[in-house]
C-alpha cells in the first residue's frame, strides 16, 4: 500500500485496469472528488499502479488481478481459486477504508473489488466506455447499484444503466502546446498530425505510419506517440516528423494536433470529440480483441466524426485515401461534432455516486 492521502471526512475507493482507458477515466472522476473525499485507488500490480502512483493524495492498494480468458484455456480452471483470492484481498482493504461508496471503470482488476463491495454493502457505481459491454462488466452489472456509460444505445432497455457519456481528465481538455519541448522546429505552415495507438503503442499503425510517411509529410508534420520501446531511430531523423514514445501530458499534444490518427478506444475517440479534432480511425482487428473499437469507429463513422479503415481492408492507396477525405472534409467533420452535445459526464457521474453514497 502506497500512502499519500489527504484528511477528509468522507472516502471514495476507484478501481479499474488493464489499460490506460480504464484508468484515466477513472482518474477524471477521482479529481472532480479531491476536494471532499480522501480518495482510494485498488488495482494490479499493472499498469495502473505506474499511473496512479504519480497522482498526488490518491493512497494505492495492491491486490492480485485474474484476467478473464474467453478462449478455451486450462487457465479457465484456475480462475474461481484466483478470484476467491482477489475478492478476500479487496474485502480485507475495503473494511479497513471504510468508504462511502466505490467507483469501477471495468476491467478484470475491478472484478473482484465489486464483488467485495456488494458483500460488504458499499454502494458501486461502475462505467462502461465502449459501444459494447466488455465481459467484466457484464458481471460487474449484476453486482453494482448503477452503470454508467459512454454511448447512448449500450443502455438501452435496462433502468440500471443511465447514459452519462464518458468522464474526461481537465488536464485533456485544457492542453497548452507551449509546454512541448519540439514546438519550435514545427513547420507552421503546415497543419499538425497526431499519431497514437494507445497507452502501449500499436504494432499496425506504427508500420503503417512509415510505410507512408513520405506521402504523409507532404500534408502535414507528423507527430507520432509510438509506445515505450517502440520509437524507430531511422525515420526519427526524417525533418517534419516527431516521435515520443509515451505522454504523461496527452492535453498538450491535442492542442497541437489539427487531426489525429488513432485506435478507436472509447476514451480516446471521445476526448478527440470534445476538442473537435477530426480524426482517422483504424480500430483494432476482430482476430485479436472482442471487436469493442470496430463498433465503436463504425458509429463514430456513421455520426460523421471519422474517416475509418479495418485491419483486414488496408492498401497503402486506400490509406492515403482515407487521410485526403479527413482533409476535404474537414468543415464537414467538425460541424457534426460541435453539434454532438457533448455532457458534462464527470459531473453526472458524481451526482450520481452522491446519491447513492452511504453515510
Amino acid at each position: 500500500m502506497t500512502t499519500t492521502s489527504i484528511s477528509k471526512n468522507k472516502k471514495i475507493v476507484l478501481t479499474g485496469g488493464g489499460t490506460a482507458g480504464h484508468v484515466y477515466p477513472a482518474l477524471a472522476v477521482g479529481e472532480e472528488l479531491k476536494q471532499s473525499y480522501e480518495i482510494h485507488y485498488i488495482g494490479s500490480s499493472g499498469m495502473e499502479k505506474n499511473i496512479v502512483q504519480k497522482e498526488q493524495n490518491i493512497t494505492y492498494h495492491e491486490i492480485d488481478a485474474v484476467k478473464l480468458e474467453r478462449k478455451l484455456t486450462l487457465k479457465n480452471l484456475l480462475i474461481p481459486i484466483k478470484l476467491f483470492s482477489s475478492i478476500k484481498s479487496a474485502k480485507k482493504i475495503l473494511k479497513e477504508v471504510q468508504p462511502s461508496v466505490v467507483f469501477s471503470k471495468g476491467g478484470f482488476v475491478a472484478l473482484p473489488v465489486v464483488v467485495a463491495a456488494k458483500k460488504l454493502k458499499i454502494p458501486v457505481v461502475s462505467h462502461e466506455s465502449d459501444l459494447s459491454m466488455g465481459l467484466a462488466n457484464k458481471i460487474i452489472l449484476h453486482y453494482c447499484d448503477f452503470m454508467c456509460c459512454a454511448f447512448e444505445e449500450t443502455g438501452k432497455g435496462n433502468d440500471k444503466i443511465i447514459f452519462t457519456g464518458q468522464p474526461i481528465r481537465k488536464s485533456v481538455l485544457n492542453g497548452n502546446k507551449y509546454n512541448l519541448p519540439f514546438l519550435p522546429k514545427i513547420d507552421k505552415s503546415k497543419p499538425n498530425l497526431l499519431i497514437v495507438g494507445g497507452s502501449s503503442g500499436a504494432k499496425f499503425i506504427n508500420e503503417k505510419t512509415e510505410d507512408n510517411l513520405e506521402d504523409l509529410l507532404k500534408f502535414f508534420n507528423v507527430i507520432h506517440i509510438t509506445g515505450k520501446g517502440k520509437n524507430n531511430e531511422k525515420t526519427g531523423r526524417i525533418n517534419g516528423y516527431i516521435q515520443v514514445e509515451y505522454a504523461d501530458n496527452m492535453g498538450d499534444y491535442l492542442a497541437l494536433s489539427d487531426y489525429v490518427l488513432s485506435r478507436a478506444g472509447s476514451g480516446a475517440i471521445n476526448e478527440f470529440l470534445a476538442l473537435n479534432k477530426p480524426m482517422f480511425l483504424i480500430p483494432l482487428s476482430k482476430s485479436c480483441s472482442r471487436g469493442d473499437q470496430i463498433e465503436n469507429a463504425k458509429l463514430f463513422k456513421n455520426l460523421g466524426y471519422c474517416e475509418m479503415l479495418e485491419e483486414e481492408e488496408y492498401t497503402k492507396a486506400l490509406f492515403m485515401d482515407k487521410i485526403n477525405n479527413l482533409i476535404k472534409n474537414d468543415k464537414i467533420i467538425r460541424n457534426n461534432m460541435q453539434k454532438s452535445q457533448i455532457i458534462d459526464a464527470n459531473k453526472k457521474i458524481i451526482n450520481i455516486i452522491k446519491k447513492i453514497e452511504r453515510d
